[in-house]
């Protein structure tokens, strides 16, 4: 298993936002977490990424790194990276730069840069084609330069995963990937996140599109007061009475 997440609870000031879930996360598939606004999926985000500590219960990533308690950049280290709801793109910044900073660069140690200046030139030279590469997977490599402030919404959804992808990531957590974006736009992404699928990436997914879900997920959990109520394949999730009474209205 790529994620397995074991009785997480996490209470806010006596609001049970997650209650005792249990849920596993396979290897190279697309798992997606459906569920009302309030359902707590952006909270098992904010536990599984280290941004929130778990009341009890535990989370290990492929089998042996227990993630809780560990802070933020030692997750991402060990290979989770997370899109979040608003992109975060840094708007004064061009595109490439945008995903430059990805990178671990040592090329930005000032005494390195003057002690081994050949080696440092030829790092950065291998950055910068890296990032072009990633523009280039995800249809951006004709706006380099541009500002990412005059990207679309669609767009700097597009350079938030190239810079996940220039961090070299194996599991990705997308938090609705394809909410506010024009309709154009949903295609691409979802083309992506197939292409990380098939490519061995692990993906997480939180949509709130149905026909998303579909077209995309192996498996899907849905989420209700901070319980998982249903999970299995799209299909089977979506039929289930009580999913489609408490979430789809039918």
């Amino acid at each position: 298993m790529a994620l397995e997440l074991q009785s997480i609870t996490k209470t806010f000031g006596g609001i049970v936002a997650v209650d005792d879930v249990s849920l596993t996360v396979s290897e190279g598939k697309i798992t997606s977490l459906i569920g009302p606004n309030g359902a707590g999926k952006t909270t098992l985000f904010n536990l599984i990424s280290g941004f929130l500590k778990p009341d009890k219960g535990a989370i290990y990533y492929n089998n042996h790194h227990r993630l809780d308690g560990l802070p933020p950049w030692k997750i991402a280290r060990l290979g989770i990276g997370r899109l979040f709801q608003d992109v975060r793109v840094f708007d004064r910044l061009s595109v490439l730069d945008n995903v430059l900073l990805a990178e671990n660069n040592p090329c930005e140690n000032p005494f390195l840069s003057l002690l081994q200046r050949k080696k440092m030139r030829r790092l950065e030279k291998e950055n910068i084609k890296e990032a072009g590469r990633w523009l280039e997977f995800v249809g951006l490599s004709d706006m380099r330069d541009t500002l990412a402030e005059n990207l679309s919404y669609g767009q700097q959804k597009l350079l938030a995963i190239a810079r996940l992808l220039m961090g070299r990531f194996d599991l990705f957590l997308l938090d609705e990937p394809t909410a506010g974006v024009n309709p154009t736009m949903v295609k691409p992404i979802l083309g992506l996140i197939r292409r990380f699928s098939n490519e061995g990436k692990t993906v997480i997914v939180i949509e709130h599109n149905m026909m998303v879900v579909l077209e995309i997920s192996d498996w899907v959990y849905f989420l209700d007061d901070g319980m998982v109520v249903s999970s299995g394949l799209p299909d089977d999730v979506l039929r289930d009475a009580t999913v489609r009474k408490s979430y789809l209205g039918l």
